[in-house]
């Protein structure tokens, strides 16, 4: 196969050329390890090749799951496996080997992906830009100066510069949304629980965590979900079972939708005429397709989620105090980053009521999401606040810090996505929209808690109305 050829379909579209024997899983690897050297050394957004790994799962047979053969990565945040390392963008992790495999890693191997390598992360997925003193930075192959943003962001690079089809990706304030936004991509957060965070944890970082994948096509993203959802058995509740595979809901008619719409930031951030352009032009679009857009914002006092969002902080505080020692780390400023010894500080502070204050404030919301989802079928607002970053713009190691600073330096770029992390609700970014310099915004779609079947429908005929998947970045796979 022809690498501008295996650049050009999709995931399941390779799968099906596996299934009719079109193509091995062999010269499918070969083309997604060639794709990488052509690309990556200006991208930095694959940290870890698995070649050896990946012919001796082909040799040994692959399981015949829905993508048999398909060329996979992985992000080096949360998910393990088995005898490889898991840095998680830490020079405190560069030793660290996976025990086993993760349950989410369990599925995709039994989907038949074939994973090929990991991408870059920011330090412990702390931050909207993938710039970890360990692996670097990763850049946007729409512009090599600006980031792929975070903590997706490698994933995010390689998926849009054609290394893969689909990538691993997780989200705990936007870390699928917000890097598929600025790469051109499908970015899909499902409801809290609806993938698996076993067997280590019950929930990720307190249920502000969720895993799923960034992909070009909103196809591939369903029946990824399809592959790996379900019931992890331990953990402490799941996500109510869809009616259907996600897969036919993307060939589903929406039906007429009641939108809201709002394209400012709950935290008062400044949000550029490009963003708000982008939401409004979707807005024009929905209404084009048939829907209904109403002006309306959920009510909620931004000083609420900043308490909802020391679960973060205190979770950081117990990765450094409490599994560090389990595996025998020992953080220190040599190998462990200023903003997150800043965070674990801040979290060290904390107290038990403080912990169940911020538990108090994300139920708060998650009640005022749910009460103004009883009103409307979706919210759609930006994705982010401004256009992709340039390397470099947070800057969240600057000494004397606090977790606070930190994060509103963050959040006055993620000002959108990091609310639905605290509810729990499903939300996509859909690449609806670019700015005169040829940069991508996307525009964020929220719906109802166990609701993704929704976005899912609306995505696909986004997709069929305002196609993007043909549009490739400037540094891409040819």
């Amino acid at each position: 196969m022809k690498i501008a050829e295996y650049a050009s379909f999709d995931a399941m579209a390779l799968a099906e050329l596996v299934r009719r024997r079109e193509v091995t899983p062999a010269e499918l690897a070969a083309a997604a390890f060639t794709a990488i050297e052509q690309v990556n050394p200006r991208l930095n957004a694959v940290v870890d090749v698995f070649r050896a790994e990946a012919e001796a799962a082909i040799a040994a047979g692959l399981p015949d799951g829905p993508f048999k053969g398909v060329p996979f990565l992985i992000k080096d945040l949360a998910l393990m496996y088995a005898g490889k390392p898991t840095r998680m963008g830490s020079r405190l992790y560069k030793d660290f080997v996976a025990p086993f495999d993760s349950e989410l890693m369990a599925r995709y191997r039994r989907a038949g992906l074939v994973t090929i390598g990991k991408t870059n992360v920011p330090e412990f997925g702390l931050s909207f830009a993938t710039e970890s003193v360990l692996y670097g930075p990763a850049r946007n192959p729409w512009d090599p100066e600006r980031s792929p943003s975070g903590s997706s962001g490698g994933a995010a690079a390689a998926v849009a510069a054609r290394i893969v089809p689909a990538a691993h990706a997780n989200d705990a304030g936007g870390s699928i949304r917000v890097p598929a936004s600025v790469c051109a991509l499908f970015g899909l957060k499902p409801s809290r629980a609806r993938t698996p965070a076993g067997p280590m944890a019950g929930e990720q970082a307190f249920g502000l965590g969720v895993e799923h994948a960034l992909t070009r096509s909103v196809r591939d993203s369903a029946a990824l979900l399809d592959a790996v959802a379900g019931e992890d058995p331990g953990a402490p509740y799941t996500a109510v079972p869809p009616a259907r595979p996600f897969l036919q809901e993307v060939t589903t008619p929406p039906g007429r939708l009641r939108i809201a719409f709002t394209d400012e930031a709950w935290n008062g951030a400044p949000v550029s005429a490009e963003c708000k352009e982008g939401a409004r032009r979707a807005a024009r679009l929905c209404e084009e397709l048939g829907h209904e857009i109403v002006p309306a914002s959920p009510a909620i006092e931004w000083k609420h989620f900043r308490t909802a969002a020391h679960l973060l902080t205190a979770f950081t505080a117990h990765a450094m105090d409490v599994l560090c020692p389990m595996f025998g780390l020992v953080p220190s400023p040599e190998n462990v980053e200023a903003a997150t010894l800043a965070i674990a500080a801040q979290g060290r502070r904390m107290s038990a009521i403080d912990l169940v204050s911020s538990f108090g404030a994300r139920d708060m919301l998650t009640r005022a999401v749910g009460q103004f989802f009883t009103q409307y079928d979706i919210l759609l607002t930006p994705t982010q606040a401004a256009p992709p970053a340039p390397i470099g713009t947070f800057k969240v190691n600057e000494p004397g810090l606090t977790a606070d600073e930190i994060y509103d330096r963050l959040f006055a770029f993620g000002a959108f996505t990091p609310l639905f992390n605290v509810s729990g609700n499903p939300a996509m970014s859909v690449p609806l929209h670019f700015t005169d310099e040829g940069l991508p915004i996307g525009v964020q779609f929220v719906a109802r808690s166990g609701q993704e079947a929704t976005l899912f429908r609306l995505a696909g005929q986004l997709e069929g109305a305002a196609p993007w998947a043909n549009r490739a970045p400037p540094i891409s796979v040819k």
